[in-house]
């Protein structure tokens, strides 16, 4: 273990109760944000690719049985779920009357599932959002308390050296660098997974938008209506 690593442990393992409490709690945050960080990163970068294998999958085929059996190959892909909802819709069975608002129903379900599909795909990001903004916070209350001890410490020893001021530098320091470590990756990875959600989810209006038409465009040319 190298000289810095051992200060370090050192500096941790001197600190305070109040001070350990605030490095636990950042320590904590900063685990679960890089959790979240790369679930979030690996379903949001799947759903991405197998959406863009879908929609060419979709403009290549013009029977929709055929495409709703090739959406099996594409279930992470969220165009491919709107895709399943709208069209499981259509082919739901209904009355003559109900028929001819068959292309409304149509949207409302994609409407559901576009919703669905937004809150799943944004779920447990807005955490990120909420480190990034408390975790200084959080790392200041250490350094204003580490900074309180090292006055303390003057006025026990009545002296202003080095010495006694350094153990409470040091803790104030260190809750300072932790609530940057754990705010600075959260904010990178909210903003960067929010940029993508965001395409997903432009996508998913420009799809939705045209889909209930298409539908019914692609079922008449395959003979299916």
């Amino acid at each position: 273990m190298t000289d810095a690593q051992f200060g370090l442990f050192s500096l941790v393992s001197d600190a305070g109760p109040v001070v350990l409490l605030v490095l636990a709690l950042l320590v904590g945050f900063s685990v679960i944000s890089w959790t979240i960080i790369a679930y979030k990163f690996t379903s949001v970068r799947k759903s991405r690719h197998e959406s863009s294998e879908f929609l060419d999958c979709f403009f290549e085929v013009s029977n929709l049985d055929r495409v709703f059996a090739e959406s099996e190959k594409y279930r992470n892909g969220s165009l491919a779920r709107v895709f399943r909802s709208g069209y499981l819709e259509y082919r739901a069975p209904g009355k003559p009357e109900e028929n001819r608002n068959k292309e409304e129903r149509i949207k409302r379900a994609i409407k559901r599932e576009v919703n669905a599909e937004t809150k799943r795909l944004s779920h447990l990001v807005p955490f990120l959002a909420t480190v990034g903004n408390t975790a200084p916070f959080i790392g200041l209350f250490g350094t204003v308390w580490g900074i309180m001890n090292a006055f303390h410490n003057i006025g026990l020893t009545q002296s202003a050296s080095l010495a006694a001021v350094a153990p409470g530098i040091s803790e104030a320091l260190v809750a300072t660098a932790a609530g940057l470590a754990a705010a600075i990756p959260a904010v990178m990875g909210y903003n960067y997974l929010t940029q993508q959600i965001g395409g997903i989810e432009r996508d998913l209006d420009d799809f939705s938008s045209d889909f209930a038409a298409a539908c019914l465009e692609k079922t008449d040319k395959a003979g299916n209506v």
